[in-house]
């Protein structure tokens, strides 16, 4: 670390302070399989075009999801993005802005959070909206804390087919807290085993609809049985999209909804950063429990309109004890995209994307599950569904790669050791028929 200015005699004494021998036993915490060992390897003295060659070449040995047919889903979707959004957003006004702590040079940015928060709620089918969350998995790991500060228990019950990172999300939250999180073994066409965990100790009950296997679920049910034991309902989502089709979580009796919304308005970016959704009932304890802030609209002295960071329960705003959460500094950039492109479909567009998506994913059911071998296994989906293969989903996906089609996400890789034969497969609006065409043909010469 070059730039930073501590001696070999500061490290010893920060070290020493926090009662570790060295900076490596700092990462303890970290799989020896997920560390970087030593730096990429490059010639440490280059010129600018000498490393963007280099770059260039080790980049290329990527398949990249715009270069061939591409039909991998699993939490992150590629969705068509109008060139307007990306226009928007690098207005500078937007894009340097970090966080509206002045409303009253603050109007644009403010104005925009409302109306995404306005968007979110009407999506979901809540009342209240925050704007917003890191992304789907942390805003899932903060509605468990929140339910568990709303019912004072202690207990959180989550479906087996709700996303593992949103899972292990959640469970990283709760290790440093008195929350225990019991995960019931994935069911591909039922929640029974999770209305049965569910008792007078559960906080609240986390269930996905699309799931991760693409099913989807109605959540009245549970959402019934839940508020007879106590036990507040979050329904997850990984594709917003969906919600142009599906129910709305609320009407589903569901209390708290969280998601990702990365489908509208933010590209696949190889990972993040995306951008959280979350939402409630109006209820006063929930408002006052939601992490993260609401941007709420009032008027002036004047009477005019204006905007104002209505609710800020992050510890930059008031004392940390008090904090409700401190992890979802700013994705106000990606929310603005969200909103962007959300005010340019209207309703009318969102539900016809939604339309097209389920249109191309049941084109590509059929084509797949005419080769030889291959089964689909769901029996209702939007746009992802799973198939099961005559063999290892893992292996066929690489040889798929090597053939210039982006086949999918083996389950094993979400849950290692499971599922090795099932592959999750997803489509939407920008795929072809052409696309699937080439997808059943060379999964036919692979298998």
């Amino acid at each position: 670390m070059r730039y930073l200015p501590h001696t070999d005699t500061d490290r010893k004494a920060m070290l020493e302070a926090i009662g570790v021998a060295s900076i490596d036993d700092l990462f303890t915490d970290v799989p020896e399989a997920a560390r970087l060992d030593g730096l990429i390897d490059l010639p440490t003295k280059q010129g600018e075009l000498q490393v963007e060659r280099a770059m260039a070449a080790m980049s290329n040995q990527n398949v990249s999801a715009s270069s061939v047919p591409f039909f991998v889903g699993a939490g992150a979707y590629k969705h068509h993005i109008p060139a307007t959004v990306d226009h928007l957003i690098q207005r500078s006004e937007f894009l340097t802005a970090y966080t509206p702590y002045q409303p009253e040079i603050s109007q644009g940015t403010l104005q925009t959070l409302f109306e995404f928060q306005t968007q979110v709620a009407q999506l979901t089918g809540m009342d209240v909206a925050n704007a917003s969350m890191y992304d789907g998995s942390t805003a899932c790991a903060e509605a468990v804390m929140m339910a568990a500060r709303v019912t004072k228990r202690d207990k959180a019950v989550m479906a087996g087919t709700v996303h593992p990172h949103y899972v292990e999300a959640s469970k990283t939250l709760a290790k440093y807290s008195s929350v225990s999180i019991e995960v019931t073994e994935p069911e591909l066409d039922s929640l029974d085993k999770v209305i049965a965990a569910i008792d007078e100790n559960t906080a609240c009950v986390v269930v996905q609809t699309p799931d991760i296997f693409g099913q989807l679920h109605d959540l009245r049910e549970i959402s019934r049985i839940a508020h007879e034991k106590g036990a507040l309902v979050i329904a997850a989502f990984t594709e917003v999209v969906a919600l142009g089709l599906t129910e709305a979580p609320g009407a589903m009796g569901a209390d708290i909804a969280v998601g990702e919304g990365q489908s509208i308005g933010v590209g696949l970016n190889f990972g993040g950063p995306y951008v959280g959704l979350f939402a409630c009932k109006d209820d006063r304890r929930f408002i006052r429990q939601m992490p993260g802030r609401l941007a709420g609209e009032t008027v002036d002295a004047d009477g005019r309109r204006g905007f104002v960071l209505t609710l800020s329960t992050r510890e930059q705003h008031i004392r940390r004890d008090k904090a409700t959460s401190n992890i979802c500094t700013n994705s106000g950039l990606c929310a603005l995209a969200f909103t962007i492109h959300m005010t340019l479909l209207g309703e009318k567009g969102f539900r016809q994307m939604a339309q097209l998506s389920h249109e191309n994913a049941c084109a590509l059911a059929d084509a797949l599950d005419a080769v030889e071998g291959v089964d689909v296994v769901n029996d209702a989906f939007f746009n992802e569904f799973a198939v099961r293969l005559p063999g290892n989903a893992a292996d066929i996906v690489e040889k798929l790669a090597k053939v210039g089609v982006l086949g999918g996400v083996p389950a094993s890789r979400l849950y290692p050791g499971q599922f090795e034969d099932i592959l999750l497969v997803a489509a939407t609006e920008v795929n072809t028929q052409a696309d699937i065409e080439i997808f059943a043909k060379a999964l036919g010469g692979v298998l």
